[in-house]
């Protein structure tokens, strides 16, 4: 008996291995939400994830497009006899379900994180040997977003793991937007449009302005810096991930915070949150609720900016738009204001032709533009602006 169920096993994974790649129509513009690890880590609770959700709602949030409550490591404590993966009730007494359920009810959609190897980053079980009973619990949760993690995969290949979970997750029978997190270790701009949503392409990300920091992370510009030249891999569907916004954490100025999200924004990246939302300055909510920067990042065109500048602490980058119009972004990274500069020459487009301008941070139309544009930049700051015709 025991032959023949291992031999059923085994089918499933090889007819698996053949299914098509994602095709469900998620995530077609970059996946916006807030995940728990920045504010929370391992202290999650059900009560935590739904004052967030509720607040996502007041605050108008939900409204700027954020959907999805993604709780990252630690909700998960053991296996039942059965291998069924077990949510910790201490921290977690109604069930994933419950809170799922009441995440829907507010309008919201629903994530969870787990790991492609035997144990999370967090030391909690993995989902290495269980994937398709993982996935068929995630589906019947009502799991609309799973992040994937890449710890304590010793033997493991990244493209056959997460190749295995998205077969998996296909026949749960429940579009789950697929989130690949291994750092960009394996290059997965290169393979992962046929296996997952969105995909890290960089080391994780902190709370500063730039450089490497000790052990496994690195500031805002040194972040968009591992990214910026990745830009012809992504698109409807699958998108380039420099990693969860720091903005409103603390550890840097409203100015910088302004630039981090900008640079997201310009580049495609999901918009993943990973404040405090309930105890949000002003400033900090009207950096994260800007309608018209998020606007760039939710473009139909699905194209990630390009830099064509880098050079004297000058960045210049810029986006194609539906409608035939481009988003540019001037980016200071020195230590003093200094003016940006750039021609219509510059960015691609006709050297003759006016463009209607629009300032999207002091949201102010500049009127009608011909052949160049310059404005002063703070320092760390950011000027962005839309040209249409």
């Amino acid at each position: 008996m025991k032959r023949c169920v291992l031999a059923i096993l085994g089918y499933v994974v090889i007819f698996a291995a053949t299914l098509p790649a994602i095709d469900n129509g998620l995530a077609r513009t970059p996946p916006m939400g807030w995940n728990s690890w920045n504010k929370f880590a391992c202290d999650v609770s059900e009560d935590a994830v739904r004052g967030v959700a509720a607040a996502m709602v007041k605050n108008g949030m939900r409204e700027a497009g954020y959907q999805y409550i993604v709780i990252d490591d630690c909700w998960q404590i053991s296996r039942d006899a059965e291998g069924n993966i077990q949510a910790d009730p201490k921290h977690f007494p109604s069930g994933i379900k419950a809170l799922a359920d009441y995440v829907h009810s507010l309008g919201m959609k629903f994530g969870l994180y787990s790991d492609a190897g035997t144990k999370t980053c967090g030391g909690r079980p993995g989902s290495r040997g269980y994937e398709f009973q993982d996935a068929r619990t995630y589906a019947r949760w009502g799991v609309d977003y799973l992040k994937y993690d890449w710890c304590s995969t010793d033997g493991q290949t990244t493209q056959e793991s997460y190749t295995l979970m998205r077969d998996a997750l296909q026949l749960a029978g429940r579009p789950i937007v697929f989130s690949l997190c291994e750092w960009g270790n394996s290059k997965p701009w290169t393979w992962a449009p046929a296996v997952g949503h969105l995909w890290r392409t960089t080391t994780d990300i902190k709370d500063v302005w730039e450089g490497k920091m000790t052990g496994n992370g690195a500031g805002v510009v040194t972040i968009a810096d591992m990214q910026v030249d990745l830009a012809d891999f992504a698109g409807p569907g699958h998108w380039n991930d420099p990693d969860m916004l720091e903005v409103g954490n603390g550890g840097m100025s409203n100015t910088e915070y302004r630039s981090h999200f900008s640079l997201w924004c310009i580049m495609a990246a999901p918009l993943i949150a990973g404040n405090d939302i309930a105890a949000m300055k002003p400033e900090i909510h009207d950096i994260l609720t800007n309608k018209e920067v998020i606007a760039i990042d939710q473009d139909a065109l699905g194209k990630q900016g390009k830099r064509i500048r880098h050079e004297n602490n000058q960045d210049v980058f810029v986006k194609p738009l539906a409608g035939g119009g481009v988003a540019v972004l001037l980016l200071n990274r020195g230590a003093a204001e200094q003016t940006i500069s750039f021609t219509w020459e510059q960015l691609g487009l006709g050297a003759g032709k006016g463009f209607n301008g629009r300032d999207l941070w002091e949201h102010k139309d500049l009127g009608k533009l011909a052949k160049q544009f310059s404005s002063p930049v703070a320092s760390h700051g950011v000027v962005m602006i839309t040209l249409k015709p």
